[in-house]
């Protein structure tokens, strides 16, 4: 029995060809971390267990702490295919349910002219309802990832939402109502101090049955996982890195700086570093200028690391590489 065999929920369940392919595939290189295994039996051990089900996640935290990841992971370990939407400030009920639609053919289409949408030449219109990505998987028990939900503005919507997860819930379509499948798990992916975000509601929080806030991994687990999706296996020069991907995304903090320093900058930067780019010239194209392009606040960043002692590690360890190279160069 695999890894992914232990937690899955209803292994008598026959997905369908195309459900089979939204399930996640783990990649080689994919590390487990311990939200992941943690999550994965706290759900498995509480899915039959009535009201004590564990179906509604939240995972809070910062930009590039691998929430959107753990999400597909889970897909993986539970066997339920995995879809995602994308919240805005300025979405509305339709975008929560789905939306009645005029029955276009892609014959007529083609014909029509841009004035010609008001002139039906007395043909009768069809309508259909389109329904929305959250009730395609909230329907047929997929594993949806509701990205940013605190940015939505509109208290109706977040009311619509708030009575889809409850356990037992439902959603009024237009059509019909539908019950929430019994394999359907939400799981809720929020970043903390992000522009335009607010705190996320009490009532959407309260129908939460697992949290886990995401920060950036510890030094070792950082490294490890350069090193497995990379391949770049210079120890002392990864260190370094992590050091400064850590100092720089706490300054930015400390200084209000509305860019972060995170696992996707320390895999791009060391990757750049690994195909033979400078490792100080890159710092600035794969981290600082994600972080911010201002000059005021990148004298901050850089003094923060050059007083942290870590600019000077950077070139002794840049020196330490070329020489290491030129050792093994024929």
């Amino acid at each position: 029995m695999t890894e992914n065999e232990n937690y899955h929920l209803s292994p008598e369940r026959q997905l369908t060809d195309a459900e089979k392919k939204l399930v996640w595939k783990k990649s080689p290189t994919h590390k487990v971390s311990e939200e992941e295994q943690r999550i994965s039996k706290e759900v498995k051990r509480n899915w039959h267990r009535g009201e004590m089900k564990i179906a509604n996640l939240l995972l809070e935290g910062d930009a590039g702490s691998g929430k959107t990841q753990l999400a597909k992971a889970l897909s993986a370990n539970f066997g339920l295919p995995y879809t995602k939407v994308t919240c805005f400030a300025d979405m509305d009920k339709s975008d929560i349910i789905g939306a009645i639609l005029p029955v276009i053919s892609s014959e007529r289409l083609e014909k029509m002219e841009p004035a010609a949408a008001e002139n039906n030449d007395g043909e009768a219109i069809e309508y259909r309802f389109y329904p929305s990505e959250i009730v395609r998987a909230y329907q047929n028990g997929y594993l949806l990832e509701i990205q940013e939900p605190n940015v939505i503005r509109d208290a109706a919507v977040l009311m619509a939402l708030n009575s889809a997860l409850e356990l037992d819930g439902s959603i009024n379509l237009p059509t019909e109502i539908i019950r929430r499948h019994p394999d359907f798990i939400a799981v809720i992916t929020t970043n903390r101090s992000y522009a335009g975000t607010r705190p996320l509601n009490e009532a959407l929080r309260d129908r939460v049955q697992h949290t886990e806030k995401m920060d950036l991994p510890t030094k070792e687990i950082m490294i490890e996982r350069v090193m497995a999706k990379t391949g770049f296996q210079d120890g002392m020069m990864l260190g370094i890195l992590a050091d400064m991907i850590v100092v720089l995304d706490r300054t930015a903090r400390a200084n209000a700086i509305k860019g972060v320093a995170g696992m996707r900058s320390f895999f791009y930067w060391a990757d750049a570093i690994a195909g033979g780019a400078s490792a100080k010239e890159s710092l600035y194209h794969k981290v600082i200028y994600k972080i911010t392009t201002d000059s005021e606040e990148i004298k901050l960043l850089e003094e923060a690391l050059k007083n942290h002692g870590l600019l000077a590690s950077l070139e002794e360890a840049e020196i330490e590489q070329k020489k290491n190279e030129n050792l093994t160069t024929p």
